[in-house]
């Protein structure tokens, strides 16, 4: 198979950084004019027609509903001000990032607060998207514990387990122990840093649970509210509210209209994708669509109030419908119109919703609508920001336009813990040592000697060894050499091992520490396990904007 166009898909080389206290910004915010700039031009030729309405119709109608939206749906439990609609006779732009309503580490809420710095320079509408069609795993985080000298991981709990569900329809089950998860995890972090973020957050996550009993949205609220306080001014939306929207269920009509083609056109990408990026696993960046018979699966989910377990849809065209199903017993129909206009569809779906069936997005049509339609700029991760060069690819043959540009953003913030700090090329330069000293102990004695002279019997030994290094080898004499230089090697041992056994002696420390190293270093905490002002200080500091 040849892909076209590999450029799309190798675009960047993303990598989160190793060391403390440093970020990735990829383009940096100084491009930022450069890259609206782009973005504009591209907007501006997004005349294609989507079934009955232009691309860039839908994008107005888009930004409209986001804005009304994600305002009402914030300020039910936080102060905001209500943006303005437009500037002048500009419209207004709008910036978008978007994450799961979870407790992530530093490096993800990064993109929080440059999404804040972003759009009070550029006067826009920051707006961040609670991924809440993904599902709750595991509700519980990691959380190092023990002591410096013996750190181990705990996991502690934030609620009782559950079936599996989205975010969506995930609700607290144990009311008391979701209320004690800060004193929990203060406990078990207690030796490493004694005021962890926690403290301060539990009781905005808390704050409302009464009224809003789903897990995901309280830890968000708690996580929006401490924001507010930090000053960041951002409006938040859940992606379900977005689904809902009107402009997304004519985009959605228009994708299911269109099926087949889509259908081929995001295969193709995913494996062109894993081709290019040398991926062998069948479910990075994501599984391919399959084909049951003549059901062709979308790239959605659904599910029903009743039942809310999350499951593959999958569509058919048959006269003037379209048959939708999850395989599992669910199966409705929409009305398809003749010339594939969208307009009867997307008011079919609307009421399917009104009916509590959820049709819901998957990450790569999220982020193309995101993207697409609905921001100026979106503000990824790494993970996001790789798997969208497959959206981009996508998005050029689908719809025949140039996708807008994105960024990238991480960071990487350490506990605040003492410790002996190593790295595996500590390991490595150990190891190099111990092997000079098994077959060049002549080195390190003729270096220890310093002009000094060495005892008779070293010197013979380095002699003859030196003798035979320099006697070029022959297929007679080879076997003859390499016993010699071996015999020689092995005689100055005894010379070198007080040095090897303390080569070995900082070899089981450095082991030591690299396994602390592993648990106290690690870029994947939550951010509530750090100390409030030593992670707004950080997170605002890189967030700020060069002039």
């Amino acid at each position: 198979m040849s892909c076209l166009d590999e450029a799309i898909l190798q675009r960047r080389r993303l990598r989160a950084p190793r060391d403390d206290r440093t970020s990735l910004v990829d383009p940096p915010f100084a491009s930022v004019p450069a890259l609206l700039s782009t973005n504009a031009q591209r907007a501006a030729t997004y005349d294609v027609d989507l079934s009955g309405r232009t691309l860039s119709e839908l994008s107005a109608l888009a930004r409209r509903e986001l804005i009304d939206e994600a305002f009402r749906y914030t300020s039910q439990y936080r102060d905001v001000r209500r943006p303005d609609a437009a500037q002048g006779d500009s419209r207004r732009l709008v910036f978008l990032s978007g994450h799961q309503p979870e407790l992530f580490h530093p490096g993800v809420w990064f993109k929080n607060f440059a999404l804040s710095r972003l759009a009070e320079k550029y006067n826009a509408v920051a707006v961040h998207l609670l991924i809440d069609t993904d599902t709750l795993k595991a509700p519980s985080i990691r959380v190092p514990t023990g002591t410096v000298e013996r750190p181990s991981i705990e996991t502690v709990v934030l609620d009782a387990s559950a079936p599996e569900l989205p975010y969506e329809e995930r609700p607290v089950v144990d009311r008391g122990l979701f209320a004690g998860f800060a004193e929990r995890v203060e406990r078990a972090i207690r030796e490493l840093v004694p005021d962890p973020c926690v403290g301060e957050l539990w009781p905005l996550v808390l704050d409302g649970v009464d009224d809003e009993p789903r897990l995901g949205t309280c830890l968000a609220r708690g996580r929006h509210r401490l924001e507010g306080r930090w000053g960041l001014e951002t409006l938040e939306l859940p992606q379900s509210h977005v689904c809902r929207f009107d402009a997304f269920r004519w985009f959605m009509a228009h994708l299911l209209l269109h099926l087949p083609r889509l259908w081929e056109i995001y295969n193709e990408g995913i494996r062109c994708f894993r081709q290019v990026n040398h991926v062998r696993s069948r479910n990075h960046p994501a599984p391919e669509l399959e084909a049951e018979g003549d059901w062709l699966e979308a790239p959605y989910w659904v599910w029903t109030a009743e039942n809310p377990v999350r499951r593959r849809l999958f569509v058919r065209q048959q006269a003037d419908r379209l048959w939708l199903t999850d395989r599992h017993g669910f199966e409705t129909h929409v009305p398809l119109e003749a010339d594939h206009d969208a307009e009867r569809t997307a008011q079919a779906l609307a009421l399917l919703e009104q009916r509590g069936v959820r049709l819901r997005s998957r990450a790569l049509i999220t982020t193309m609508f995101a993207r697409l339609v609905a921001s100026d700029l979106f503000l990824h991760g790494i993970g996001g920001g790789k798997y969208d060069e497959l959206t981009d690819w996508i998005v050029v043959r689908f719809f025949g336009v140039e996708p807008p540009e994105f960024m990238v953003l991480t960071a990487t913030l350490h506990l605040p813990v003492a410790r002996q700090h190593a790295t595996p090329d500590d390991l490595r330069r150990i190891d190099r040592a111990l092997r000079d000293l098994t077959f060049n102990p002549d080195r390190y004695l003729r270096t220890r000697a310093s002009g000094e002279p060495l005892p008779a019997e070293i010197v013979r030994w380095i002699e003859q060894k030196s003798h035979w290094i320099a006697t070029p080898a022959t297929p007679q004499n080879a076997r003859q050499r390499y016993l010699a230089i071996r015999q020689a090697n092995e005689a100055l041992q005894p010379h070198v091992a007080s040095h090897r056994a303390a080569l070995l002696s900082e070899r089981q420390q450095t082991l030591a520490a690299l396994r602390r190293e592993a648990i106290l270093a690690s870029r994947e905490y939550s951010f509530c396990l750090y100390p409030s002002e030593m992670l707004r200080d950080f997170l605002l500091e890189i967030s700020a904007l060069n002039p």
